[in-house]
């Protein structure tokens, strides 16, 4: 009895920054929401500016910490939080500083889920058999096709996008990739949408996000979904020809 209890202590606090993270996401979305947004944004505009170009690598460091903590705990704010990388850093480098800032975010929710359930759902999955074990292995045949796809398709929320691969046991390093990738298209056109936002407050408006479901917006991206299931499609084909 002695030796389960420390297995069971072990295997319990793998779930601890699992469980960590739901609880702040939970308190975050009640608690937050009034102060991650556009109002809080406009209000400050003055200071955050001022501040910029005074001390411009301090503010890039502390918009990604921001940044990276609202990814990682899933907390409301993230759209904003990319306009406003935009808005002060322009559109190359706030680019880049929300690229970077939501790779680093996704992946501490990754090891949060890997290191807890994703080790017990990974080892189930293993030995499934079935309909889940034909799942599975189409999974890993066409790991980094579905990864890119979770990560174009638009209705797919970011914070179901981090934790799936987690559980189903992915490859990191594929998650990585595709995720660093896949969300350069969104990301651009969220900080594209920031880079206009000064304007959007001097006549007194909200940003209008309709833009992102307009056709030269969304087309695009439609594209890249296609491009990125078409392997899937080929292998599909090639499997019916052989049988």
């Amino acid at each position: 009895m002695t030796d389960t209890t420390p297995a069971a202590k072990a295997g319990l606090s793998r779930h601890i920054p699992l469980l960590v993270i739901l609880a702040v996401a939970v308190v975050g979305f009640f608690t937050l929401r009034d102060y991650l947004s556009f109002e809080t944004l406009r209000d400050n505009r003055e200071a955050l500016l001022a501040y910029r170009d005074a001390h411009f690598g301090a503010l890039a460091a502390i918009f990604v910490g921001a940044y990276v903590v609202i990814v990682a705990f899933s907390l409301p704010g993230a759209a904003v939080a990319s306009m406003t990388g935009g808005f002060l850093f322009g559109l190359a480098v706030g680019t880049g500083l929300n690229v970077v800032s939501a790779t680093i975010g996704a992946s501490a929710i990754f090891w949060a889920a890997r290191l807890g359930l994703g080790n017990a759902l990974t080892a189930k999955l293993e030995t499934s058999e079935g309909t889940i074990r034909k799942l599975k292995d189409g999974l890993r045949e066409n790991e980094i096709s579905v990864l890119f796809l979770l990560r174009l398709v638009p209705a797919v929320p970011f914070f179901v996008a981090n934790l799936v691969p987690a559980l189903v046991g992915v490859k990191f390093s594929n998650y990585l990739f595709t995720t660093a990738l896949g969300i350069i298209p969104g990301a651009i056109v969220f900080t594209w949408i920031g880079v206009g936002l000064g304007g959007v407050f001097d006549r007194g408006e909200t940003p209008d996000l309709s833009l992102l479901w307009e056709p030269f917006v969304i087309g695009p991206i439609a594209g890249l979904c296609v491009l990125a299931i078409l392997p899937i499609v080929i292998k599909a084909l090639r499997g019916k020809k052989e049988m």
